[in-house]
């Protein structure tokens, strides 16, 4: 998450300073499209308000990431079809050392599988097959990493709404007592508006979290199971020929003890 902190530096400034001149622009022209601004960004409670930007913030930074890792977990960044494609061909053609060489300079899932294959290669194909789940393992463990930060957000933007709430309805019976007991309605508005807010706002950045968390994490497992079985059909040329043509040390030439 460190590469959105400035992100969420600029989005906090920009919020900071464009929400208070919005809400008095709205105040001066009165228009319904300006009150809704204003019944859903501006508080008249400092804490309520700091609390509604923080959340604003987090959907902003939330969806942008949602979309970084749709981008970086698609099928076309994973599994290449056309790296499955030439090394495919260079196995059938014995092109072993060209083979490893593209496998080498290829980033993606399926890359990587194949790679640690073909570098077992010298050790049959059960050591390779063996390697390829291994890799399989452990990289599917470290895309899903990061997808983790979501469901993280997706609890905690909840509690930060629910905090809000507390806070707000804290206000409002305070109005209430200090006004002994019969206030008038404009001064409970104000604790209960943030109260109802900052629950909104809590909502509307944990529920694409979470639906993001679960879409993104099944899609994940998803093509690394699918990534697995290309990887393995890829080799599956080497089953039964003992080790790898390529990594063979040449045969020991036998004596006639007679000569």
């Amino acid at each position: 998450m460190y590469p959105y902190a400035p992100i969420f530096a600029a989005a906090m400034t920009v919020l900071t300073v464009q929400l208070p001149a919005l809400a008095q622009d709205q105040a001066a022209s009165g228009s319904s499209t300006q009150s809704y601004f204003r019944m859903f960004f501006v508080s008249k409670d400092i804490i309520g308000q700091i609390i509604i930007l923080v959340l604003v913030v987090m959907s902003v930074i939330t969806l942008a990431y949602l979309v970084k890792l749709f981008i970086k977990n698609r099928r076309t960044t994973m599994l290449p079809q056309k790296l499955y494609d030439q090394v495919e061909q260079m196995i059938a053609q014995k092109k072993f050392r060209e083979a490893i060489e593209t496998v080498s300079q290829e980033p993606s899932y399926l890359g990587k599988l194949v790679n640690s294959a073909m570098h077992e290669a010298v050790n049959g194909y059960v050591a390779m097959e063996r390697t390829i789940e291994e890799v399989s393992d452990t990289e599917t463990t470290r895309m899903l990493r990061p997808i983790e930060y979501l469901n993280v957000i997706g609890n905690i933007s909840p509690m930060l709404g629910l905090f809000g709430t507390v806070y707000g309805m804290i206000v409002a019976f305070q109005t209430l007592v200090e006004a002994g007991g019969r206030p008038e309605p404009q001064e409970l508005a104000a604790g209960i508006s943030t109260a109802l807010v900052t629950t909104l706002w809590g909502l509307i950045v944990a529920m694409p979290a979470l639906a993001g968390y679960a879409v993104m994490r099944n899609k994940v497992d998803a093509l690394g199971a699918e990534g697995l079985v290309m990887a393995e059909q890829l080799i599956r040329p080497f089953k039964g020929a003992g080790k790898n043509p390529a990594a063979s040390k040449p045969a020991t030439p036998k004596v006639n003890p007679q000569t």
